[in-house]
C-alpha cells in the first residue's frame, strides 16, 4: 500500500471511529453488527486494512450516514465538550478493543468496586 493510500485509509478509519462514537457504539458492537471480528474493525481504524466498497456501504448504513460522509474530511463530534479526551474515556476505548473474556473480567472488577463503594 502506498503512503498516500495508507494516509487515506488511516483518515477513513478515524472518521468511521468518530461516527461510531457519535452513535454510542463500541468498536466491538459495530464489528458484531457488520459480521466481522473486532480485530478487523481495529485494523480498519488504524488504516492497516483496505475497506471494501461493500463494507463501506454496510458501515454507512449501520452508522446512519452516507458513503460520501464517510469519505469526506468533516468529522462529527459527539458533544460540544472542549479539551482532551478524559483518561476514563481513553480507558473505555482501550477496554472495548480487548478480547471479550478480558472485557468481561474488567466489567466484573468494576461491578465489585462500585458495589463496595455503594455499600
Amino acid at each position: 500500500m502506498s503512503t498516500i493510500d495508507k494516509q487515506f485509509y488511516l483518515e477513513l478509519g478515524q472518521r468511521i471511529a468518530s461516527y461510531r462514537k457519535a452513535v454510542d457504539m463500541t468498536q466491538t458492537q459495530l464489528a458484531e453488527v457488520l459480521g466481522i471480528s473486532q480485530k478487523t474493525m481495529a485494523h480498519y481504524k488504524v488504516g492497516r486494512l483496505r475497506i471494501s466498497v461493500e463494507m463501506l456501504t454496510n458501515l454507512a448504513k449501520t452508522l446512519g450516514v452516507s458513503v460520501e460522509q464517510l469519505l469526506e474530511d468533516d468529522v462529527p463530534t459527539k458533544a460540544t465538550k472542549r479539551g482532551p479526551t478524559s483518561l476514563l474515556e481513553r480507558q473505555i476505548e482501550q477496554i472495548s478493543q480487548l478480547p471479550r473474556t478480558k472485557q468481561k473480567f474488567v466489567s466484573e472488577m468494576l461491578d465489585t468496586v462500585i458495589q463496595q463503594a455503594s455499600g
